[in-house]
């Protein structure tokens, strides 16, 4: 079946099985920066956004995906060089696995939550995990971000 989307501001289309995940077809037309880690919408490296929201794709069929806005992290270049920035000096990221699905959802929750307390900032990133770093050097990071303007 034909899906015609929008992939980082370009529409794009693309023959998928009825059953094939986003993460699938993305990877598969060489968008490598989204991660497949579990397959089961646990670990988050596979996030990206569909309509400014951050979603898993490997739970998310593409076929669901027709007419919409998906962003991965080549979409947000310029954000997600600064994130990168405050994960290295807070020593957050380690084997940079996560880091494109965190870029993402991080990027999301500074356009979506103004000022969100630390709280928040652990209940919206709460789906994406490093296997490498503790949580307190990436929520030192988070909240570095999200004070630039």
């Amino acid at each position: 079946m034909l899906v015609t989307f929008y992939l980082n501001n370009t529409q794009v289309s693309y023959d998928v099985r009825p059953d094939e995940y986003l993460s699938h077809t993305l990877r598969s037309h060489g968008i490598k920066s989204v991660k497949v880690g579990c397959n089961e919408s646990t670990c988050g490296s596979c996030t990206l956004l569909v309509d400014d929201k951050p979603v898993m794709s490997c739970s998310v069929l593409t076929a669901s995906i027709e007419g919409k806005h998906v962003t991965t992290v080549e979409g947000i270049q310029e954000e997600a060089a600064k994130i990168a920035y405050h994960f290295a000096e807070e020593g957050a990221d380690q084997c940079g696995f996560c880091n494109a699905g965190y870029a993402l959802v991080v990027y999301a929750l500074k356009r979506e939550i103004k000022n969100p307390t630390e709280e928040q900032i652990i209940d919206y990133i709460v789906g994406n995990l490093c296997r490498c770093s503790g949580l307190q050097s990436q929520l030192n990071a988070i909240k570095a971000y999200l004070k630039e303007e």
